[in-house]
C-alpha cells in the first residue's frame, strides 16, 4: 500500500521521469533544428518627409535548417552525463522506497506492541477484578479486613486507567501506521499479527559487505561522481570549435514585387575568447567533484555506523527476549503462589498486588524486547540496502 500511495515515493518517481526527459533533451543535439520565421509590416512615409509616397505592405517568410556536424563529442558527453544522473535518481528512488518501507515496518510493529499491551492491560484488569471478588468474599465471611477490599478496589481502578491509556496508544499507533502507508481515510482493516521471535543469523562483516554492495545512496553517489568527472571533460571541450551546417529558403515581398532567396553552407565556430567562462566552468566542475568525493567518504562512514548500530541493537534485543521469557514465566509462577497463599489465609493482599504488578511489567518488558528486535531487524535490512 505504501509503495502505491506514499507521496515521497511518488515524488521520487517523478524525479526519475524528469531526469529521463533530460536525456532526450541532450539527444536533441544530434538532430537538425528547423525553424520558420514569418513577418508582416505596414510601411508608410514619415510626416515630415519631402518625398511623397503611399503606404505599402511588407512580407517575409524564411525556413531555416541547422545541423551540428562535429563538436568533438560534446553532445555525446551530455547524453552520458544525463544518463548517469538518471541512474542516480533511480537509486534515490530505491533509497526513498527503503526508508518508506522501514517506516511502515516500524509503525506496524509498534501497532502490534500497542495491541499486545492492550491485551496485557485487559488481562491485568481481569486478574485484579477476580482478586477483588475474592477479597470481598473473605471480608464478608470475616476472614479478611476491609483494607484488603479497599486495596483491591484501588488496584482495579489503576488497572482500568492503564487499560484506557493502552487503548488510546493503540488508536494513535493505528493512525501512525496509516500515515506511514500514505493513506488518509482508510477503510476498516485487520492486522496480521506476526510479532514472534525468529533468529536472524548474520555476522557484522557480512552485513557491512552487503551494505557497501547494495546501498542505493552509495550507488547514487557513485553515479553522480562519474557524471561530474564527465562534466569536467565536457567543460574542457568548451575550448574546441564546433562545425555546423545550415540551409535556408525564404522570400521577401511587398505590394509591388517578390524576391526569393536560398542559402546552403557550413560554419566553423571557434571560441577565441569567452571572458574566461570556460576556465571557471572547469574549476567549478572540479570543485563539485571534490565536494562529492568528500561527501562519499562521509557517507561510507555513516553507512558503516548505521549497520553496526542496527546490528548491535538486534543482538541486544534478541538477548532481552530470552531473558524476558524467563522473567514472564517466573512472574506467572509468583502470581500463582501468591494467590494460593492468600486463598489459604497465610498470604497478604500486598503479595498479590506486587506479584500482579511484577507480572504486568514482565510481560510489557518482553513485548518491548520483541518489538525492539523486529524494528532493529528492519533497520538492519534498510541499512544493508535490502528494501523488501
Amino acid at each position: 500500500i505504501a509503495r502505491q500511495n506514499h507521496p515521497a515515493i511518488n515524488s521520487a518517481q517523478y524525479s526519475v521521469r524528469a531526469s529521463e526527459s533530460r536525456i532526450g533533451q541532450a539527444r536533441a543535439g544530434y538532430l537538425p533544428q528547423l525553424t520558420f520565421q514569418s513577418g508582416y509590416q505596414r510601411v508608410g512615409p514619415a510626416q515630415l518627409t519631402s518625398v511623397p509616397s503611399d503606404p505599402y505592405n511588407y512580407y517575409s517568410n524564411i525556413l531555416t535548417l541547422n545541423q551540428t556536424l562535429f563538436d568533438f563529442g560534446k553532445v555525446f558527453n551530455q547524453i552520458q552525463i544525463q544518463g548517469l544522473y538518471t541512474e542516480s535518481t533511480k537509486a534515490d528512488l530505491s533509497d526513498v522506497s527503503g526508508r518508506v518501507i522501514f517506516g511502515v515496518k516500524q509503525a506496524y510493529f509498534v501497532y502490534l506492541q500497542a495491541k499486545m499491551s492492550v491485551d496485557v492491560a485487559s488481562e491485568t484488569v481481569n486478574k485484579f477484578r477476580q482478586h477483588l471478588e475474592i477479597a470481598t468474599a473473605f471480608f464478608e465471611t470475616g476472614k479478611r479486613s476491609k483494607i484488603d477490599v479497599t486495596s483491591a478496589e484501588v488496584n482495579l481502578s489503576n488497572a482500568r486507567i492503564n487499560l484506557i491509556k493502552a487503548e488510546n496508544t493503540l488508536r494513535l499507533s493505528r493512525t501512525n501506521l496509516n500515515n506511514a502507508m500514505g493513506i488518509k481515510n482508510s477503510p476498516s482493516y485487520r492486522i496480521n499479527e506476526d510479532l514472534v521471535f525468529k533468529p536472524y543469523e548474520i555476522t557484522l562483516a557480512q552485513a557491512l559487505r552487503r551494505a557497501f554492495d547494495a546501498r542505493p545512496d552509495l550507488l547514487s553517489a557513485a553515479k553522480k561522481k562519474e557524471a561530474l568527472e564527465k562534466t569536467v571533460v565536457l567543460n574542457q571541450k568548451g575550448y574546441l570549435p564546433v562545425l555546423s551546417g545550415s540551409a535556408s529558403y525564404g522570400y521577401l515581398a511587398n505590394d509591388h514585387k517578390t524576391d526569393e532567396n536560398w542559402s546552403v553552407g557550413v560554419v566553423l565556430t571557434f571560441p577565441l575568447f569567452t571572458g574566461f567562462s570556460t576556465k571557471y566552468q572547469i574549476d567549478e566542475a572540479k570543485a563539485n567533484l571534490n565536494v562529492l568525493k568528500s561527501n562519499e567518504d562521509s557517507l561510507l562512514q555513516q553507512v558503516a555506523l548505521e549497520v553496526e548500530s542496527a546490528y548491535l541493537s538486534l543482538k541486544e534485543a534478541g538477548e532481552r527476549i530470552g531473558a524476558g521469557e524467563i522473567i514472564v514465566r517466573q512472574a506467572e509462577e509468583n502470581v500463582e503462589l501468591a494467590t494460593g497463599r492468600y486463598e489459604a489465609g497465610v498470604g497478604s493482599s500486598i503479595e498479590i498486588t506486587d506479584a500482579m504488578i511484577t507480572l504486568n511489567n514482565a510481560k510489557m518488558t518482553y513485548i518491548t524486547a520483541l518489538t525492539d528486535y523486529h524494528i532493529a531487524l528492519a533497520n538492519l535490512e534498510r541499512a544493508m540496502g535490502e528494501n523488501k
